[in-house]
């Protein structure tokens, strides 16, 4: 048996089809991973992601710790609440994991890892702090849930008190409110808006059915999918891992260069890459033909092979299929995808496929 989020029961009762994902039992959809998918683009619809990793990190030597540890610069973030995407690289530049991380203070953050990379980020992290004054503090006690789409804020905002109201109507992008014993971040993983919503365990089950009440439906792992690959967001595993590293994973624009002197791990390695120039480039496909791309399929440009899709899958937004692929250069235009020993034709592009619910082809 699998572990279980504190929602778990919530899922059973919806009717939610469970799966195994990263060791989780966890709702792969409620009936229609399409409709769930369109209720986050058209409406609200919220997803239990309490099996990502919550980690605090507090102590005198947190910020100069974290300088070292995250490709971008925590130097950035300098106002209580705000965040920042980062990849946490090894020394060969090779992603370990991606994350996001809050500053409260400069003796206290928090990261957001991936479920799935759990053990391996913990001792990495715990690894890299050793006789450091960093206290790192895997917070089990605390669940969350992600509410996004068009309508979402206003929906939240509805079940919320008048503090809490007050201290959320006014965040911007990547930032956070904490209001007693809950954060409200204005975060998310489908390309909409909305908030990733942290609070404690014990209180997780009567905030998800009160915003069953105020109309947000549940959704599943099949719709996040969907949802954050029509973003153009990368998925740890499939489109980028250890031996893969950001300025090949379309994830350039999170590595901070400057100051020149900030010692990150797996900066040395990335230098070298930088001056090379990119030997492979990170594309989005679009399907010109009937099929379904998905990872692993390889990429044809004028009979040569000069690629693999990351991952692919059907569009319900835009009723095409698409794909995140890693190629060989930087090559535009026209492709061909291999689809069960056929070739077909496809197009280059670049990601995002979605913007807030608008095709962006």
């Amino acid at each position: 048996m699998g572990k279980r989020t504190p929602l778990y029961q919530e899922h059973l009762d919806a009717g939610a089809r469970i799966v195994d994902f990263g060791g989780w039992e966890m709702p792969l959809h409620y009936g229609s991973q399409i409709d769930e998918h369109h209720q986050v683009r058209r409406d609200a619809g919220m997803f239990d992601v309490s099996h990502m990793t919550i980690v605090d990190l507090e102590g005198a030597d947190v910020k100069s710790f974290l300088r070292g540890l995250l490709a971008n610069n925590i130097d950035r973030l300098k106002v209580s609440g705000k965040a920042f995407y980062s990849c946490m690289l090894n020394d060969h530049g090779g992603v370990i994991d991606d994350l996001i991380t809050y500053y409260f203070d400069d003796r206290h953050y928090r990261l957001v890892v991936n479920a799935a990379t759990r053990d391996k980020d913990l001792a990495w992290i715990i690894g890299q702090a050793k006789n450091r004054d960093v206290i790192v503090n895997e917070r089990a006690d605390t669940a969350m849930i992600a509410v996004q789409g068009p309508t979402a804020r206003e929906r939240v905002h509805g079940i919320l008190d008048e503090a809490q109201r007050a201290a959320t109507a006014l965040l911007t992008p990547f930032s956070a409110a904490r209001i007693r014993d809950m954060i409200i971040a204005r975060t998310g993983y489908t390309g909409e808006d909305g908030y990733e919503i942290m609070l404690p365990a014990t209180q997780a089950s009567a905030f998800w059915r009160k915003l069953l009440k105020a109309g947000v439906k549940p959704a599943g792992l099949g719709a996040r999918d969907t949802l954050r690959l029509e973003a153009g967001m990368n998925l740890y595993g499939t489109d980028m891992d250890e031996t893969t590293h950001p300025l090949e994973s379309g994830l350039g624009w999170t590595v901070a260069w400057d100051p020149t002197d900030r010692e990150f791990i797996g900066r040395r390695s990335l230098e070298i890459s930088r001056q090379r120039g990119p030997q492979r480039t990170f594309v989005g496909l679009v399907l010109n033909d009937k099929g379904v791309l998905r990872s692993h399929q390889q990429v044809f440009v004028n009979g040569e092979v000069v690629g693999e899709i990351t991952s692919g899958t059907f569009s319900p937004t835009l009723g095409k299929s698409i794909a995140l692929a890693r190629i060989a250069g930087q090559v535009k235009g026209d492709c061909e995808v291999e689809i069960r020993g056929k070739r077909l034709d496809a197009t280059i592009i670049k990601p995002p496929f979605v913007r807030a619910g608008q095709s962006c082809l």
